[in-house]
């Protein structure tokens, strides 16, 4: 009956149970949301993740926060360059990296506009040069991250930064003890489009080279619109081999390789007023449909932000924007992930934060030394197209030139 007493109250204490399960449910999401970690990683691709695995290793209480809901693509030129394999294996990654469709690359072929070519042996062996596409390496790499305990929030995007002294935080907080802390209080309060909040002590900017967190920090410099990047996956032209091609064009570059047994990572790099022009070459010489669909990305140069402020940390191309073609970026951004995981564990244990912060900007700008050469030579290839066909004739007189700046691009990098 509607007027049932017993009825009435049953509904009642119904409504009460969801009530108090929704207020506990809610409390507990708060809970989580507030809680203190040693280290905030924003952005989750091979830089943040690497960050994020190499601090869990260290025992570090770490969250990831990711805008992108992963598997995805990513403008890139899909290699791994030999230099990885030691970062990858302390990650304990080799294998599955290896277990992923990819290319093992066997040579790179620089070609003028003119067509003159020279041919430089890669690697082979264990430390040979991959292919691999951009979707399943990142996603292998923030699974692993998350395997090793850290916390990684997808589809967030952070709206807003605010730093705390420490003897502010310490008014409002109750920081655990006995988990390496060491008396250190929560210093960065990160707030993100969901409405959540997290709260670290430490801060890393690992979001590319149009990093949220540089710009709501006032770090990112105005960036140079001089060149736009195209890229896509296409069908692996007949006979193309397992080389890289880096191919020099009177409208800028294009940079090839193959990612599988049926995929070819095609780049082109332009000005704007010839990126159609560039286009258009391509889809004659690979045959491929007027609508293909392209991924963009700029801009392709910028100034350095300094990668150690205080307890703000950024890395890979959130601090130096490399060329995306060249095979170069990936290393940059493991290893730049992995050189701000052993800082940060050593400011976390209580170690002088100043001294470590040193030795990882110290580190950082040793990662680089030589290895630049093909970053600036992409670039002068289609600001002066001439330079670049003007390289590889000259290399085609004197080959150990171009072999030994090659070397340098691929040789591994002392561990520090």
């Amino acid at each position: 009956m509607a007027n049932d007493p017993l009825s009435f109250l049953a509904k009642l204490s119904n409504l009460s149970c969801c009530l108090e399960q929704r207020q506990a449910g809610s409390e507990n999401e708060n809970q989580w949301a507030m809680e203190i970690f040693d280290v905030a990683i924003v952005g989750g691709g091979p830089t943040g993740s690497s960050c994020a695995a190499s601090c869990a290793l260290a025992g570090l209480h770490t969250l990831v926060l990711e805008r992108e809901r992963f598997p995805r693509e990513k403008v890139c030129g899909d290699c791994l360059n030999p230099s990885c394999w030691p970062v990858l294996e302390r990650l304990g990654l080799t294998q599955r990296v290896c277990d992923l469709p990819h290319s093992k690359l066997t040579s790179v072929e620089f070609i003028a506009i003119d067509g003159h070519k020279v041919i430089v042996d890669l690697p082979t062996g264990e430390d040979c040069e991959l292919s691999i596409k951009r979707s399943l390496f990142d996603d292998l790499l923030l699974k692993r991250a998350r395997d090793l305990g850290v916390h990684v929030r997808e589809e967030t995007t952070v709206t807003a930064l605010s730093h705390s002294s420490a003897e502010k935080a310490r008014l409002v907080l109750d920081v655990p003890q006995g988990r390496g802390y060491n008396a250190l209080q929560p210093e960065w309060k990160i707030e993100t489009s969901s409405g959540k909040s997290f709260l670290a002590q430490v801060l890393v900017g690992a979001d590319g080279r149009n990093s949220t967190v540089a710009r709501l920090r006032n770090f990112l410099p105005r960036p140079a619109r001089e060149r736009v990047a195209l890229q896509a996956h296409i069908p692996l032209p007949r006979n193309f081999g397992k080389r890289i091609v880096l191919q020099f064009l009177r409208e800028g570059y294009s940079g090839q390789a193959p990612v599988n047994e049926t995929e070819l990572n095609l780049c082109l790099v332009g000005r704007p007023p010839t990126i159609s022009r560039l286009r258009q070459w391509a889809q004659r010489h690979f045959e491929i449909p007027a609508d293909q669909p392209w991924r963009t990305i700029t801009p392709l140069t910028r100034a350095p932000v300094p990668c150690a402020n205080e307890n703000l940390l950024f890395i890979g191309d959130a601090a130096r924007v490399v060329e995306p073609f060249t095979g170069e970026g990936i290393y940059y951004a493991l290893r730049s992930g992995e050189l701000a995981a052993a800082a940060i564990a050593k400011i976390i244990s209580g170690k002088d934060p100043q001294f470590a912060l040193r030795e990882f900007a110290r580190a950082s700008a040793e990662m680089y030394q030589g290895r630049l050469w093909i970053n600036r030579l992409a670039r002068a290839a289609v600001l002066s197209p001439r330079i670049g066909s003007l390289f590889v004739r000259a290399a085609r007189i004197n080959p150990s030139i171009l072999k030994l700046l090659t070397t340098k691009i691929v040789r591994s990098s002392p561990v520090g």
